[in-house]
């Protein structure tokens, strides 16, 4: 029974997805809600050039109705800590389908600027942060493995702030290949999924466990119109519901550190980003070719082997985060 409701809310999680793909993503074309490349990319992707976006829809959607579904036949509670994940779902894809709602206004790369992004996203972690509290939760660094738990008041609603906006920034970055971002984030999910699922002194974890699960489901279906090539793009919609959904999940089960190995690729494309931006300004050289880090692997392999070893990557970070989540 442990892992039959798990494999039946992923099931149908990834049926109704598919259904909702099937109904979208030829809506999205008639309202030419396509996306518009960067034109340092043009070399690479001109042939995605039209390929709709706000994808993310496709897997948004179906989390929610099954959701709603559980709960009116009394298969689902929304506890507390549920509800602040949701909130964190729902509120983030709101900031993102707005961005991606101006780009297609606006027939180009600029939606939301980055102070109006920012302002929403901080915005939504004092809400997040003061619910956080209200729940009883202290504001801790808590690691486990070492551990060291000690109170450090407000400079927690920081921190939360941080990985918040780093999170679902960093999802965003790696959204660039076909089905780069979307197989990533079924690895993280899946992991972050077991570990919730482990941590019983938390109130309402099951609920949380068996919302990330539905969420791989619907991911699953999203690959199958995401991979390469790509008939739709999950968009900033998805992306930065997608980052701060998994950071909200480590947050409130204390395992806020795990996601440097949970999500390692996302770690890995964000910190590449700041690097090159960082030493352009000191030497106006470039540290890379390009960046995101997965267009300088273009240079030198396809985009369907590139998203192949991110995807390796991703699940060897998994494992470890399993293995430090569950058994340390």
């Amino acid at each position: 029974m442990i892992l039959a409701m798990p494999i039946l809310v992923i099931f149908i999680g990834f049926i109704l997805s598919i259904v909702f793909g099937v109904v979208l993503i030829p809506l999205l074309r008639m309202l030419k809600a396509n996306q518009s490349l960067s034109i340092y990319l043009e070399r690479f992707h001109n042939s995605k050039s039209g390929t709709p976006t706000i994808g993310g829809l496709i897997f948004i959607l179906p989390v929610l109705v099954v959701i709603l579904f559980m709960f009116v036949f009394g298969k689902f509670k929304f506890s507390y800590n549920f509800v602040i994940v949701l909130f964190t779902f729902i509120s983030y894809a709101i900031i993102g389908f707005i961005d991606d709602l101006l780009i297609i206004l606006r027939h180009n790369n600029k939606g939301l600027s980055v102070n109006q992004k920012f302002f929403l996203q901080l915005v939504v972690s004092v809400i997040f942060f003061s619910l956080f509290m209200k729940g009883g939760n202290e504001p801790l660094l808590w690691i486990h493995t070492l551990g060291i738990k000690y109170k450090i008041g407000f400079i927690y609603g920081i921190v939360i702030l941080f990985i918040l906006v780093a999170s679902s920034n960093a999802v965003n970055i790696s959204d660039g290949l076909d089905g780069l971002a979307g197989g990533l984030s079924i690895i993280s999910f899946i992991c972050v999924s077991i570990i919730c699922w482990n941590t019983e002194w938390l109130e309402g974890y099951r609920e949380i466990s068996l919302f990330g699960f539905i969420l791989v489901g619907s991911l699953f279906g999203f690959l199958m119109f995401n991979s390469h090539p790509a008939k739709v793009f999950m968009g900033d919609t998805g992306s930065l519901c997608l980052g701060a959904t998994l950071a909200s999940i480590c947050i409130l089960t204390r395992h806020e550190l795990l996601l440097i190995f949970i999500g390692i690729v996302f770690v890995i494309e964000t910190i590449t980003c700041l690097l090159q931006v960082g030493y352009y300004k000191l030497t106006h050289k470039r540290l890379f070719p390009i960046t995101p880090i997965h267009h300088t692997f273009e240079r030198y392999y396809s985009e369907v082997d590139v998203v192949k070893i991110f995807w390796l990557i991703g699940i060897i970070g998994g494992l470890i985060s399993l293995i430090i989540g569950i058994f340390w």
